[in-house]
C-alpha cells in the first residue's frame, strides 16, 4: 500500500474513508450518518451508531473462538508476580465486577474514578465500567489527595474503585488512607469505595462506604453489554492545564474504538495474536489506548507491566520481560530508554537476552534525542519509531506509518501526517510557512474519530483552548516544522521556543547538540531572564553512572559544542550539573516550571510531577551556581 495516497484518501474524503474503517468493527447498530457537526462546528463521528469498548475487547473475540487465548500478562518485578489471563478469565472477572458496580446502583450515565497501581484489577475496572455505560475517570494512583480531591469534585463519581496499595522501587503507597482524605476534602461525597486488599502490608482503614472488591466481584452475577451511542462518553482523563486546574479531556466511544482499530493495524503493524507492549500507566492516555483499550480491540495479548526500566531490580528489567513474553511491538518514552542507556551505556545486559522476537520499538511522550535513537538501534537492529501525540487526541497525529508502507526514518523528526489530520506550521498571523521554516502545529477540522469530544462540563475553556486562536483549525500549543519531504518536527511547546536579542531559538535544538556530548545522559535546555538580551539558554544536565567528567569541564566542552553548530548568538554560557531533573510520571521534563524557579516568579508544582523533593535539589543547586534571580 502507498502512504501517499491512502492519507489523501483521508484527507479528500474523511467521511467515506472512516465509514470504511468503522464498519471492520461490530457494531450493535451501524451509523447511517458518518460525519456531523455539533453546536461549535466541530466534528461528531458515527453519530447514531451503537457498540460497546468491553464487547469488541472481549466478548467479540470469545465467540469467534479465541477465548482460551492469551488476553492479559501481569508482569510485577516489584512483588516478583507473573500471571496470565485468558479472554475468557478476564470476560467473566470483568463481566461479574459490572453486575457488582449495578448492584451498588450504577447505571449508564454516572461516572466513576479508579485510583489503582499497574495491576489486572485497573483494567478490569475500566473494561467494567464500559460494558455498563459508566463512564470513567482513571487518577494516577498514589496521586495527592488534595489533587484527588479536585477530579472527585469536578467529575462527581457515584463510587471510586482502588487497592490497597501500589509500590515504588523502594517503598509501599497504601492508597486507602489518600482515598478517605481526599473524601474529606472533597464537597462531592461518592456513594461507595470499591477497595482491593492486595495483602501487601499496606494500612486499610475501614470505613462505612467501604466494599470488598472480591466479595462484590465474587457475589455477583455477570453483566451483558450494555449497547452505547458513539457519542456516549467513554472516559474522561485529566490532563495538567496552564491555569493549574486539571482539563478533563472527554472521548466518545464510537470514534475512539475505530480510531483504535485503525491506529494498531495501519501505526504499529500489531497482528491479532501477538504481544503488544506499552510500558506506561492506566492513569495517563497511552494506558487507556494501548494498554486497556486498542491491543485487546486489536486481539493481541497486552501486558501490564508493574515496575521501572530500572532498579526493579537493574537496567535489564524491559529486555527480560520482552525475551520472556516475546513482545513483537514495543511503545515506552525516550525518557525510559535513557534511563536504561545511563545504567548501562555500553548494552551488556541486551547482550544477555534472546530479543529476536521484537519486531518494532515505538517511542512517544516527549521528544527522542538523536543521541538516545542512535544507542538504541546501535544495541538492538529494530526499527526504533519516534510518534507525535497528546492526551488530547487519543492516538497519534504523527507518525511512520508501518503497516501502511515503512518511510524511511528521520532522525529528529516524528514522522509524517497520520491519516485524518491535515496538520499545517502556522505562523502568529494564521498563514501556512514554508518548509523548514518554524511555527504553531494545527490540524485542519474535521479532526478524525477518537480526538477529544470536549472538556467535561467546560466547553468555553475547550473553545478558548483549541478552537478559537485559529478558526477551523485544532490549535495543539505545539511548535514545529515540516521539510521538504513532509516529515514534521515537534520542536516542544510554544513557549519552549525562547528569544535571544530578537533571536527566536529552539531550546530542543539545543537540546539536542547537548546531548550529543559523551558524557550526557540526559538534559534540559530552558531560557531564563536575562536584562540584556531578553532571554538566554541554561543547560540541566545529568551526567552517566561512572563518568568522572569536572563540571567546568563539561561546561567548557557543551558550550564550544553549542557555539559549533548554532553559532554565539545561542549565548549558552552556563552548563549546571544536577541530579536528577524534575518530570512527571509519564517522563516529561518539567521545562516551564524549571524556568519559573530559576527567574524567581511564582510557581505551582504540577499534580503531575514524579517526586516533589527534587524542586528542593534544583533550587540548591541554582543558588549554588548564583544563576537567575539567585545571583
Amino acid at each position: 500500500m502507498n502512504y501517499k495516497v491512502f492519507y489523501q484518501e483521508s484527507i479528500s474524503n474523511p467521511a467515506k474513508f472512516w465509514e470504511t474503517e468503522a464498519n471492520k468493527l461490530d457494531w450493535f447498530s451501524k451509523p447511517s450518518t458518518i460525519l456531523s457537526k455539533d453546536d461549535n462546528d466541530y466534528p461528531v463521528w458515527f453519530k447514531d451508531g451503537e457498540l460497546n469498548l468491553c464487547y469488541l475487547a472481549l466478548d467479540k473475540h470469545i465467540q469467534d473462538g479465541y477465548g482460551d487465548e492469551i488476553a492479559i500478562i501481569y508482569d510485577s518485578p516489584v512483588t516478583q508476580t507473573i500471571k496470565k489471563y485468558t479472554f475468557n478469565q478476564v470476560k467473566e472477572e470483568v463481566a461479574k465486577l459490572a453486575g457488582g458496580l449495578l448492584s451498588l446502583g450504577l447505571k449508564k450515565g454516572d461516572t466513576s474514578v479508579i485510583y489503582m497501581p499497574m495491576i489486572p484489577e485497573a483494567t478490569f475496572a475500566m473494561l467494567a465500567c464500559a460494558r455498563i455505560g459508566v463512564t470513567h475517570s482513571v487518577v494516577f494512583g498514589g496521586f495527592a489527595p488534595h489533587e484527588l480531591a479536585i477530579r472527585i469534585d469536578d467529575c462527581k463519581p457515584r463510587v471510586i474503585l482502588t487497592a490497597s496499595s501500589g509500590i515504588e522501587i523502594d517503598r509501599l503507597i497504601a492508597y486507602k488512607p489518600l482515598v478517605d482524605e481526599a473524601l474529606e476534602l472533597a464537597e462531592h461525597k461518592p456513594k461507595k469505595v470499591v477497595v482491593l486488599n492486595r495483602k501487601l502490608g499496606a494500612r486499610v482503614p475501614f470505613k462505612k462506604y467501604d466494599v470488598d472488591y472480591h466479595a462484590l466481584v465474587y457475589g455477583s452475577e455477570e453483566a451483558a453489554c450494555v449497547p452505547l451511542k458513539s457519542t456516549h462518553p467513554s472516559y474522561i482523563l485529566y490532563t495538567s492545564g496552564t491555569t493549574g486546574k486539571p482539563k478533563g479531556i472527554v472521548r466518545d466511544t464510537g470514534g475512539y474504538a475505530t480510531a483504535l482499530k485503525f491506529s494498531m493495524e495501519y501505526i504499529y503493524n500489531a497482528k491479532p495474536g501477538e504481544v503488544f507492549w506499552a510500558a506506561s500507566d492506566v492513569g495517563w492516555v497511552v494506558g487507556h489506548s494501548y494498554i486497556a483499550y486498542g491491543p485487546l480491540i486489536n486481539r493481541n495479548t497486552t501486558l501490564v507491566f508493574e515496575g521501572k526500566p530500572i532498579r526493579t531490580p537493574d537496567a535489564s528489567t524491559f529486555w527480560r520481560v520482552i525475551a520472556e513474553h516475546k513482545v513483537a511491538t514495543m511503545f515506552t518514552a525516550p525518557t525510559a530508554i535513557r534511563a536504561i542507556k545511563k545504567e548501562d551505556p555500553n548494552g551488556d545486559f541486551i547482550k544477555q537476552y534472546d530479543l529476536s522476537c521484537l519486531r518494532t520499538q515505538f517511542l512517544a511522550g516527549e521528544r527522542c534525542d538523536v543521541a538516545t535513537l542512535d544507542w538504541y538501534t546501535k544495541h538492538i537492529p529494530v526499527p526504533a519509531i519516534d510518534h507525535w501525540w497528546q492526551t488530547e487526541s487519543g492516538w497519534p497525529m504523527i507518525a511512520n506509518m508501518i503497516g501502511v508502507e515503512q518511510l524511511p526514518v528521520k532522525p529528529g523528526s516524528a514522522g509524517k501526517s497520520v491519516c485524518g489530520y491535515d496538520i499545517q506550521i502556522f505562523s502568529e498571523n494564521g498563514e501556512e510557512l514554508p518548509a523548514g521554516e518554524e511555527g504553531y502545529v494545527v490540524i485542519k477540522l474535521p479532526l478524525p474519530p477518537g480526538t477529544l469530544m470536549d472538556l467535561w462540563k467546560d466547553n468555553e475553556r475547550f473553545k478558548a483552548g483549541y478552537l478559537n486562536k485559529f478558526p477551523g483549525y485544532y490549535f495543539s500549543g505545539d511548535g514545529g516544522y515540516k521539510d521538504e519531504d513532509g516529515y514534521i518536527y515537534i520542536t516542544g511547546r510554544v513557549d519552549d521556543v525562547i528569544n535571544v536579542a530578537g533571536h527566536r531559538l529552539s531550546t530542543a535544538e539545543m537540546e539536542e547538540i547537548v546531548s550529543s556530548h559523551h558524557s550526557v545522559a540526559e538534559c534540559a535546555v530552558v531560557g531564563i531572564n536575562d536584562e540584556l538580551k531578553g532571554q538566554i539558554p541554561l543547560a540541566l544536565v545529568v551526567v552517566k553512572s561512572g563518568d568522572s567528567i569536572v563540571s567546568f569541564q563539561l561546561e567548557y566542552e557543551i558550550v564550544h559544542l553549542v557555539r559549533e553548530q548554532i553559532g554565539a548568538v545561542a549565548s549558552l554560557k552556563n552548563v549546571v550539573l544536577v541530579q536528577r531533573l524534575p518530570k512527571t510520571r509519564s517522563g516529561k521534563i518539567l521545562r516551564k516550571l524549571l524556568r519559573q524557579i530559576i527567574d524567581g516568579v511564582e510557581y505551582q508544582i504540577p499534580s503531575t510531577i514524579d517526586d516533589v523533593a527534587i524542586i528542593d535539589e534544583i533550587v540548591e543547586v541554582v543558588k549554588e551556581h548564583k544563576i537567575g534571580s539567585f545571583k
